[in-house]
């Protein structure tokens, strides 16, 4: 079974893409939301997290998911410890989901799946791309956010060249172009059977 990773900047359109492939019969592991529940359910991550930030961080054993944004926001060395606790937790989970499914291959879909290694266990990467200010128009109306706060979270991420010069597909949501015959391309190089 082929194991493929979904990612893109902030606003590029990860959850739709993946969307797609879901309904082409592909299951789809949203790492982001496994990361948010190890947090709130796993005792050891959180023993982890309050070595790391103080109690204050995790008060009434559940976290102070603005607070530990503000820590890690502007200081890499707290984020990359941040994501070495979290992320080994994430890459099990994935790898206990992945061996119950029965699709020909399956999709890991994760914001930040090369920053944190995960890209290293898959066999291909599709990469959502979109244009900067597209993205921070959307992620502005999604979010209800300011532009210099859309601004600076893509600042804390990889930059979009990066990402694409890694990416083993590159599907491009920039509403000019469609998005499903992109996917279906994907989907036939990827259900062919072929490593990419």
């Amino acid at each position: 079974m082929l194991k493929v990773g979904v990612t893109g900047g902030i606003g590029s359109g990860k959850s739709t893409v993946c969307s797609i492939f879901e309904s082409l019969g592909i299951p789809v592991f949203k790492a982001d939301d496994e990361s948010r529940r190890l947090v709130n359910e796993d005792a050891v991550i959180q023993e982890q997290i309050v070595a790391l930030f103080g109690k204050e961080a995790m008060p009434n054993g559940k976290p102070d998911r603005k607070l530990i944004a503000s820590l890690v926001f502007n200081d890499p060395e707290k984020l990359k410890a941040l994501n070495n606790i979290i992320h080994p937790g994430v890459r099990d989970s994935f790898a206990k989901w992945a061996a119950q499914q029965t699709a020909p291959w399956v999709i890991e879909e994760a914001a930040i799946l090369f920053e944190s290694g995960a890209y290293k266990t898959l066999d291909a990467v599709i990469v959502v791309t979109a244009p900067e200010e597209l993205r921070i128009k959307r992620v502005m109306a999604r979010d209800n956010i300011s532009e210099t706060l859309v601004r600076d979270r893509i600042k804390n991420q990889m930059s979009e060249e990066e990402r694409k010069q890694r990416a083993t597909f590159i599907i491009e949501n920039d509403e000019k172009q469609m998005l499903t015959p992109q996917a279906l391309t994907i989907f036939k190089a990827l259900s062919s059977g072929v490593k990419p």
